[in-house]
């Protein structure tokens, strides 16, 4: 049989000492094996530093181009923020500004290798790149992002893609909400497979936990497994903290790491992936 491997993330490494902390539980008491930092978030420094202590936990840059702070001074990007620094708040007007107004496209290059050039500068490896809101699968930024992959050395892009029938299957809860994210990223993901494939930049067949964004619990979990069939995988989620949060008690339930096992899976950070499909 193929071998199967799962790559468990956690996104907004960095974001508050309540997401650090509760990243950090999943991966030392459950299946986190993953993260993506915010090098703009108030406690990046704080999650290198945790990440530094905790060496195998595989961490990439969360690229924030909106609902964030920029790495550049407001003064070098005007087009991309206000004053104080801050992206526009809605995912979809920054998308549109990134595809219809020149001169912001030609601060996004700046400013997206400016938060590649603050990852590079923590000392960690880079894992993996993704994005906050999944803005960094717009066609525009994914390009910059390819231009750039060589020289910072991006293996792997996270390009969203799920089957609709699998969380529908157990959860139908938001259901125009859901087909609507379905097919927009799948427009999307249609794109990023023929611009990364060219560039040599590796991406999972499928990705889990869009559809589901902010309850992938435990019982969520339980019911998607056993229905992928596809051999390498991300599941990701955003643990916001220790209490009554039910994402980090999915990440930490051990009848969902039981149910990985089972289903042949084996847990993986994309570094450790790397290294298997290299030795394959």
């Amino acid at each position: 049989m193929m071998p199967k491997y799962a790559v468990i993330n956690a996104d907004d490494f960095g974001y508050s000492d309540e997401v650090n902390k509760a990243i950090i539980t999943a991966y030392q008491q459950g299946i986190l094996t993953s993260t993506s930092l915010m090098v703009t978030g108030k406690k990046a420094n704080s999650a290198v530093n945790l990440a530094k202590e905790n060496l195998n936990l595989g961490v990439g840059l969360h690229l924030v181009l909106c609902c964030g702070k920029s790495a550049l001074n407001p003064s070098q990007i005007p087009h991309l923020v206000d004053k104080n620094g801050n992206f526009n708040d809605s995912a979809a007007m920054a998308g549109l500004r990134y595809q219809f107004i020149k001169s912001a496209r030609k601060e996004l290059k700046e400013e997206i290798k400016a938060q590649l050039e603050l990852f590079k500068a923590t000392g960690l490896k880079l894992s993996h790149v993704d994005g906050h809101l999944h803005l960094h699968t717009h066609p525009i930024i994914l390009n910059i992002l390819a231009e750039l992959a060589q020289e910072y050395e991006i293996k792997f892009i996270r390009l969203p893609y799920e089957e609709l029938s699998f969380t529908l299957n157990v959860d139908s809860n938001n259901l125009l909400l859901k087909i609507v994210y379905f097919n927009v990223f799948s427009l999307l993901r249609k794109y990023g497979e023929n611009l990364l494939s060219n560039h040599g930049i590796k991406y999972l067949k499928r990705v889990y936990g869009l559809l589901q964004t902010g309850n992938v619990s435990e019982s969520y979990l339980l019911g998607l497994i056993p229905q992928i069939q596809t051999n390498f995988i991300e599941i990701y989620s955003h643990p916001q903290g220790i209490f009554s949060d039910v994402e980090l008690q999915g990440l930490c339930s051990q009848k969902v790491k039981d149910m990985l096992s089972s289903n042949g899976f084996e847990l993986v950070s994309y570094p450790q992936l790397e290294e298997k499909i290299s030795g394959c």
